[in-house]
């Protein structure tokens, strides 16, 4: 894969990890239908939707299983459409899977009151190609063996719960200055929610509302032991950055 097509794999991953909601195309009755889904992601950036059985997209997956989701970072462009975008096309399939119903729970704490619900069901998208336009000139089709993450991470992923919870019980100042020093981002409260290859979430819950944040590694992380000097150089950069201010 040339270097452009990598960069446009990572700008893809990217927007799928940090955005919480995407346009999600079904088919119904052969008739496009668009709705509004909340998101996560698997650690591969396989986008993962908890859906109502009694929803119209729901039922329209069970007669077509292909889907299309749109995710997209425009806000504060005075052209959203000079904004970057990504188009996915990919197959949603329900998973009963404890570790990615987990990661869904992070990103979207308020999906616990009704993800026990018999009628609300995880799905995963298997990711078939993508389209980025990520600005002027810089469009292109990534297939889905090289946008979706394929190194194997699955030491990681099942470390992931005894990270999070390490991270956020015994270095929660390390989160916060990941969050204030390297990310710019004001507030107190901050957690990590989850981590993968590529980097790790951050979320600061509000009284009416709930912030997240992105830190993207400077190279992927496989295994808990690189996510733990990783971490540490991290915070040692962040507190560098304390010293300076």
């Amino acid at each position: 894969m040339s270097d452009d097509l990598l960069k446009a794999a990572s700008e893809a991953r990217r927007l799928i990890r940090t955005r919480g909601h995407a346009a999600l195309a079904t088919s119904h009755g052969g008739w496009p239908y668009v709705s509004l889904v909340a998101t996560a992601c698997d650690v591969d950036a396989s986008p993962l939707l908890l859906l109502s059985d009694l929803a119209t997209h729901t039922k329209n997956l069970a007669a077509e299983p292909r889907v299309s989701l749109l995710f997209e970072a425009t806000a504060g462009h005075a052209d959203p459409l000079a904004g970057p975008r990504l188009t996915l096309l990919g197959r949603a399939d329900r998973v009963d899977d404890a570790r990615c119903a987990a990661r869904f729970a992070a990103r979207h704490p308020g999906s616990t009151v009704y993800a026990g619900f018999a009628d609300f069901h995880l799905y995963r998208i298997t990711i078939e190609r993508g389209h980025l336009v990520a600005g002027f000139g810089r469009i292109a089709w990534v297939e889905g063996g090289n946008l979706r993450f394929a190194a194997d991470a699955s030491l990681l992923a099942a470390a992931e719960p005894e990270i999070v919870t390490h991270m956020n019980a015994d270095h929660a100042d390390a989160v916060r200055l990941y969050a204030r020093n390297l990310l710019g981002r004001a507030g107190e409260g901050w957690q990590m929610t989850g981590i993968d290859p590529e980097g790790l979430d951050l979320r600061r819950q509000s009284e009416t509302d709930g912030e997240t944040a992105r830190l993207d590694f400077p190279e992927p992380v496989l295994t808990p032991a690189a996510a733990r000097c990783i971490l540490v150089a991290l915070a040692e950069k962040a507190r560098h950055r304390s010293d300076q201010i």
